[in-house]
């Protein structure tokens, strides 16, 4: 082969390399582009189903509702609680998320989590509020608040043996319902004193499913390939799995 021929042969090899390194790079995009575009939709039909099924608030009803946010009841990773009352009396606890720009699946995942439920050992969902960054979520007012200020024995009740395990109980069986009860499994991943509320009876009811998976009847198994929950409470497969992880 004469030295021009090798060149030409060389030049049409880099040229259809690069030609098609582009066009995978292209079809990579795309395929992203395509991925976001689905994501984005089925956000925004999840978000018009809840308005549908739900009681939509704007931001302006809820400052109404909080009388301008000026009752707090409780605060977490993800926003404060506020107490309210609503247009009829009814109290209510609102929990006003941090402002956010992103696309607010930790929002989604709770208000559709909670919307589906129905059970006396969970707690009740009343309206959102999705209005830009601003989202809310309205929901029934527990008298005696977290299990943790009792245990911490930030109140001055004490509980004994058949109370706690009563509780104990009520968490349970609230447990087994968004498991198995569910028209969608729900796995809470945050289980701890916090997201455990008390109303004036003391029945608690299961709270906070800002974390919560959604898992198809026939699911068997669940992915723990991301670190979810609070440190002490989180499920020990996943804390040890991010463990070795971090040592290796």
């Amino acid at each position: 082969m004469t030295r021009q021929k090798r060149v030409v042969t060389i030049t049409l090899i880099v040229v259809g390399s690069a030609t098609g390194l582009v066009s995978i790079i292209v079809l990579l995009i795309l395929l992203v582009r395509r991925q976001i575009k689905r994501k984005k939709n089925r956000q925004n039909n999840s978000v018009t189903m809840f308005k549908v099924l739900l009681k939509h608030y704007t931001y302006a009803e809820v400052k109404k509702i909080t009388k301008s946010f000026s009752h707090t009841i409780g605060k977490g990773g993800f926003g404060t609680v506020y107490g309210g009352n609503l247009c009829n009396g009814r109290k209510v606890a609102v929990k006003v998320l941090k402002d956010s720009t992103g696309n607010g699946e930790d929002f989604i995942n709770e208000v559709a989590s909670m919307s589906q439920t129905s059970h006396i050992n969970i707690v009740s969902l009343l309206g959102f509020c999705y209005e830009g960054s601003k989202r809310a979520i309205v929901y029934e007012f527990l008298e005696n608040g977290s299990l943790e200020q009792f245990i911490s024995r930030k109140k001055p009740l004490t509980l004994d043996v058949t109370t706690l395990y009563g509780i104990a109980l009520g968490i349970a069986r609230g447990l087994e319902y968004l498991h198995y009860g569910c028209k969608s499994r729900i796995v809470h991943f945050d289980i701890k004193p916090q997201n455990i509320l008390l109303d004036g009876n003391l029945c608690p009811k299961v709270s906070d499913f800002g974390l919560a998976k959604l898992c198809e009847k026939r699911e068997s198994i669940v992915s723990l390939i991301d670190t979810r929950g609070t440190i002490g409470y989180i499920a020990p497969e996943v804390f040890s799995k991010n463990v070795r992880r971090n040592l290796l």
